[in-house]
């Protein structure tokens, strides 16, 4: 996990760039991998609940101790493999919320299928993602930030890893200068 001097420097307002998703205020969201909050904290702030889970218990403590410090009180925290969400979350949830890490997860129609598992019907998987820029252009405080170049996906190959898990892309969003979202959707009941 980057220093979060440079996410501040990305993400300056990072509620802004969830508002854009169109995550509602009466959702139940998921933050997967969610690092130190940097999401988790204004999801918080703008939604009815937020489960923020990563595996690094250090990041999540940092997560943790963020919310608290903001009086949150409608927040969970989960320690555990984002393999393993449907079994981390109890009740299906809204929305789930990937941010700059479906890139470097080994099996991503396995996590895919897992978040897909844990979604209502009509729920929604939003991904941030960096687009597939080489690395070197991706500078953030006058340094190459981000993953290595490989590693990007640009949004078609990001959907090819979703739409196994049986979600439909319903649409992109640029978040400049880097990166970009694509929300998802798991058909709703028939």
């Amino acid at each position: 996990m980057p220093d979060p001097g440079w996410w501040q420097a990305l993400w300056p307002r990072p509620g802004d760039t969830l508002e854009e998703l169109g995550i509602s205020p009466d959702a139940e969201v998921v933050d997967l991998c969610c690092g130190d909050g940097l999401f988790t904290i204004p999801l918080a702030r703008s939604t009815r609940h937020v489960t923020a889970i990563d595996l690094d218990p250090a990041m999540l403590a940092l997560a943790r101790d963020r919310a608290y410090a903001d009086s949150l009180t409608n927040c969970a925290f989960a320690a555990g493999d984002a393999y393993d969400v449907a079994t981390l979350v109890q009740a299906r949830v809204d929305w789930v919320l990937i941010a700059n890490t479906l890139h470097g997860v080994p099996d991503k129609t396995r996590l895919v299928s897992a978040v897909a598992a844990v979604l209502k019907p009509g729920g929604r998987l939003a991904v941030i993602n960096w687009h597939r820029r080489p690395r070197e252009q991706t500078v953030v405080l006058g340094r190459p930030r981000g993953p290595d170049t490989a590693l990007r996906m640009t949004p078609g190959e990001l959907a090819a890893a979703v739409s196994p898990a049986g979600l439909r892309a319903i649409r992109t969003i640029e978040l400049p200068p880097y990166h970009y979202a694509s929300v998802f959707e798991k058909p709703p009941r028939t």
